[in-house]
């Protein structure tokens, strides 16, 4: 069950972190361009130590290795990703961000020691990760994703460009490090920001930064807040520009592999600020934002920033002839990725070129986290007569409610659509969908 806040991180309540922030990514992507750039990326999925306590022994995590600390692409790159499973288990890798194969419909797992190579294509810019996360639900050792990065094709007026990927632990007294879809008992919860506890970041005064905050934790849905700084503006979310808005009291809301771009300029006169995490438990610094023993960028802070470029979404969205469907999330054709049968009814059809509304109800005792493969979607408004300034692919839905999301069918396609309760103990459930 989804504790109650009783500690609201600069009045960010339980409601607003649970109610808004749900996001779009797409294979629905344009076209690359006849000369687009190709890369080849190996990645292998393998077992690696992680120091997470001074003077405690490592603990052992999954993880994908190869690519760096962060996967760096150009926009319209065409991406031959070899992909090998160093684990015992069978792996299968999943993005956000990229236009892939979906996994277990379009891309099989890989078994232990197995390799294969996976074409996928950057068309779009934004924040994404890759992980390994949708069959390792009670797994030897928890899953740590790989941030990744298209960057515009046009440049950015920023000085700084930062990755900020939270995650959560849960560790046993002896110290192991337990993977979520298994009993959390007697463990240990702790925070990492780029796997350090409360690193610290040094910025220069006055300087323009980037943040680009990933939720990597497994089940839990969290709100970030500078403290101190009211002045943070959000121009992306799940790896789509938003139209800039300030964050409703200076804080980001994240669901479960969430991913949201702010812009700050960091002040000289409040430094060092800490960065504090609200999980629906309590506030806790996790993060600190430091000066840099250097001489302010510029005497004043830049003008407000421009949108980000354009990903070509559309505009708008004719809702008046959209094909409307419900899905439940709760019932018999959820099912664990590793019993999933490609041969069942999906949960919708529609043609390409149609809007889809599609309503989710969480008829479910707690919070809930979906997420859309293969389409970029817009959360609606109550009365079906707008939507938010952004595009989601991830959403948490509250137990008793029902959201509403809208998106375009681009490309004909089989994707899957995932859900997981906000408790650690809660299994990974997907069903599928089809355009075409």
């Amino acid at each position: 069950m989804f504790c109650r806040m009783t500690q609201p991180v600069g009045g960010v309540s339980r409601r607003a972190v649970l109610g808004g922030f749900a996001a779009a990514w797409a294979t629905s992507f344009p076209q690359l361009a006849p000369a687009a750039e190709r890369m080849a990326v190996a990645l292998e999925a393998r077992a690696e130590s992680l120091p997470l306590f001074p003077g405690r022994s490592p603990s052992r995590v999954w993880q994908l290795a190869g690519g760096g600390s962060v996967l760096r692409l150009a926009r319209g790159s065409a991406l031959d990703l070899a992909f090998a499973n160093g684990l015992s288990v069978p792996a299968a890798l999943s993005v956000r961000g990229l236009a892939m194969p979906t996994p277990l419909l379009m891309q099989q797992p890989v078994g232990p020691g197995g390799r294969t190579t996976i074409v996928a294509a950057s068309p779009r810019a934004g924040t994404g990760l890759l992980d390994l996360r949708l069959l390792a639900d009670a797994a030897a050792a928890p899953n740590r994703p790989l941030p990744l990065i298209v960057d515009e094709a046009t440049a950015v007026t920023i000085d700084r460009d930062e990755v900020f990927l939270v995650e959560d632990f849960r560790l046993k007294p002896d110290g192991k490090a337990i993977a979520p879809g298994a009993d959390p008992k007697d463990s240990e919860l702790l925070y990492t920001v780029n796997g350090q506890l409360q690193p610290e970041v040094a910025l220069r005064a006055q300087a323009r930064v980037r943040l680009r905050f990933i939720n990597g934790c497994h089940r839990a849905v969290i709100a970030i807040k500078i403290a101190e700084l009211g002045d943070v503006r959000v121009m992306a979310i799940d790896s789509q520009p938003a139209e800039p808005f300030l964050a409703r009291n200076g804080a980001v809301v994240l669901p479960p592999g969430g991913r949201t771009d702010v812009f700050i300029d960091m002040p000289a006169a409040k430094a060092p600020l800490q960065v504090l995490l609200h999980d629906g438990t309590s506030a806790r610094p996790v993060a600190r934002l430091t000066l840099a023993n250097e001489p302010p960028l510029r005497a004043a802070p830049l003008p407000l920033p421009a949108p980000l470029p354009a990903n070509g979404l559309p505009d708008k969205l004719d809702l008046r002839s959209a094909v409307r469907a419900e899905l439940a999330l709760d019932g018999p054709d959820w099912r664990p990725p590793a019993q999933f049968n490609a041969g069942s009814a999906p949960a919708f059809r529609a043609k390409p070129g149609r809007v889809v509304v599609l309503a989710l109800a969480n008829k479910t005792a707690g919070a809930t986290v979906v997420h859309l493969h293969g389409q970029p979607f817009r959360l609606l408004d109550r009365l079906d007569d707008g939507w938010k300034p952004y595009w989601l692919d991830t959403l948490a839905v509250e137990a008793g409610q029902t959201q509403r999301i809208a998106f375009l069918a681009e490309q004909s396609g089989r994707s899957l659509i995932e859900s997981m309760a906000t408790n650690w103990a809660a299994p990974r459930l997907v069903r599928w969908y089809e355009i075409g």
